[in-house]
């Protein structure tokens, strides 16, 4: 299996670093007028109900790679939970950068070609199962 970790030489990315980096591009925006959130309102309101089957957001070995860290992570909790808390940190930054990576190289694909209509549904459908996953209680 190849080893994802970073080396020596990286820096470590956390929850925190992504956190900051967002804020920065914020900060960085012109203002926008955005929609206040409406409360109440369903997550996917446009879903179709018949749809709920959810797209996968990695491919099968990427998904069983950060499972098996994972279970590393939560193996080492006994003999020094601080260090596997700071592991775990770290592995969800990985993930979420993974996921953030996969879906803009996704849009930047659809969007350098004519992406066909079905093509365009697919992207969307993955987005959504994305989003009900994310604020799903």
């Amino acid at each position: 299996m190849k080893d994802t970790r970073p080396s020596d030489r990286q820096t470590t990315l956390t929850t925190a670093d992504l956190a900051a980096a967002a804020d920065r591009r914020e900060q960085q925006r012109p203002d926008e007028e955005q929609a206040p959130p409406q409360p109440g309102a369903p997550v996917s309101a446009e879903a179709d109900p018949q749809d709920t089957e959810r797209a996968p957001l990695f491919d099968t070995g990427n998904a069983e790679e950060f499972r098996s860290r994972w279970s590393i992570v939560q193996q080492g909790f006994v003999d020094d939970p601080a260090k596997a808390v700071r592991e775990g940190d770290e592995l969800v930054a990985q993930v979420i950068r993974s996921l953030a990576e996969t879906f803009a190289q996704q849009r930047e694909t659809l969007e350098g070609e004519e992406g066909s209509t079905e093509d365009l549904r697919l992207a969307l459908r993955r987005y959504r199962s994305f989003f009900d996953r994310l604020l799903s209680a």
